[in-house]
């Protein structure tokens, strides 16, 4: 496929081979946190192909603009994967590949949509491939946050073609330190282990308490050892812990951490790469056409919320514009080894952003 400008993209036929060839090409580049660059150039290279104004940013995101309009709209999903490789292969209608959910599916479904939309717009869209969404700071999308905000945001992420999904909890990563002097296992005393499995079960206490009044898991708080660890110089002995907790939007982030503290005794407690939770609204003006164009394709469309965290919660609660997350691909596969997506349903995800690009 030939280079073009964005006027005559409007001319031509995307077909459901360049929609599917798109996506195949874009799994089969390996791109962990950090890693992404390849597969960066080659979404730049198939957005100018399709009548993109394409570059790569200061922060090494892939970067498409397409479409002139006075209103404005960020397609924002992320080019970075998970370790673990999948052998990409298409059998019998599905495409197995790292990435083919979460989430190169939701992002070359956004390029092929806008490409389709062209001529319909009236709109400036622009596509972002964020680099390290799964990383700890997500440093693509922060660095997109500091944009001026747009009239609309779409997520790239899995909430399967015909639903719509309107928000993610937030993360709170936990890094808990303790260290002693070295003691004999058989002598009085509490091990530096004990001091950390302690900690973990006031934690998980205090959640539980505080969950006996949350309105379903979305609003609950969750949190998971990550890693654990003991070791000893012989002077010295020391436990780390490595904890994940989900958060729902509104929580007093800071009175949290204070109140965890409490349980620290005399250990080192640390939070980096906090991410506060965000939830859309159903009377948010992207809804409507969604609801259309799903029906249109034959959906019966449903809405969502998720457990985990997207690029949702960066920029979310700094533009404060009309933001759903949308994307083609079954979320319950994301991060395992059995990760792939039905080709017929990301070609329906096409069709269905399509109209929604276009009634913007």
């Amino acid at each position: 496929m030939t280079s073009l400008s964005p006027l005559e993209v409007a001319s031509v036929k995307l077909t459901r081979q360049d929609h599917i060839d798109l996506l195949r090409g874009l799994v089969a580049i390996r791109s962990l946190s950090g890693g992404e660059a390849d597969a960066v150039s080659y979404l730049c290279q198939q957005m100018e192909a399709r009548g993109f104004r394409a570059h790569r940013d200061e922060a090494g995101n892939a970067v498409g603009v397409i479409g002139s309009g006075p209103k404005s709209a960020v397609l924002l999903g992320h080019i970075d994967t998970v370790p673990g490789d999948i052998p990409v292969r298409i059998e019998n209608g599905i495409l197995h590949g790292r990435g083919a959910v979460d989430a190169k599916g939701p992002l070359a479904n956004f390029v092929s949509a806008a490409s389709m939309a062209a001529d319909r717009l009236n709109a400036t869209v622009t596509v972002v491939g964020a680099v390290g969404e799964e990383s700890l700071n997500s440093p693509g999308a922060a660095a997109v946050a500091k944009w001026p905000a747009p009239d609309y945001c779409i997520i790239g992420e899995p909430s399967s073609w015909d639903a719509i999904c309107l928000g993610y909890r937030g993360t709170m990563p936990i890094s808990y330190r303790f260290r002693q002097p070295s003691r004999h296992a058989a002598g009085p005393g509490i091990s530096v282990g004990e001091h950390a499995v302690a900690f973990w079960n006031s934690l998980a206490a205090y959640c539980a308490g505080w969950n006996q009044t949350a309105t379903g898991y979305f609003n609950s708080l969750a949190p998971s050892i990550r890693g654990m660890w003991t070791e000893s110089d012989g002077l010295h002995d020391e436990a780390r812990l490595s904890i994940g907790l989900r958060l729902p939007p509104g929580i007093d982030v800071e009175g949290l951490q204070i109140d965890l503290k409490r349980y620290a005794d005399q250990a080192e407690v640390t939070f980096e790469g906090v991410q506060e939770g965000y939830r859309s609204d159903k009377r948010s003006p992207l809804v409507p056409p969604f609801l259309r164009a799903i029906r249109a394709n034959g959906g019966e469309p449903r809405f969502t919320v998720k457990l985990g965290t997207s690029d949702m919660t960066v920029v979310g609660p700094v533009w404060k514009c009309p933001i759903v997350a949308y994307g083609p691909g079954d979320a319950s596969l994301d991060h395992t080894p059995e990760e792939h997506i039905v080709l017929d349903e990301y070609l329906k995800g096409v069709m269905v952003l399509t109209e929604v690009l276009a009634a913007l």
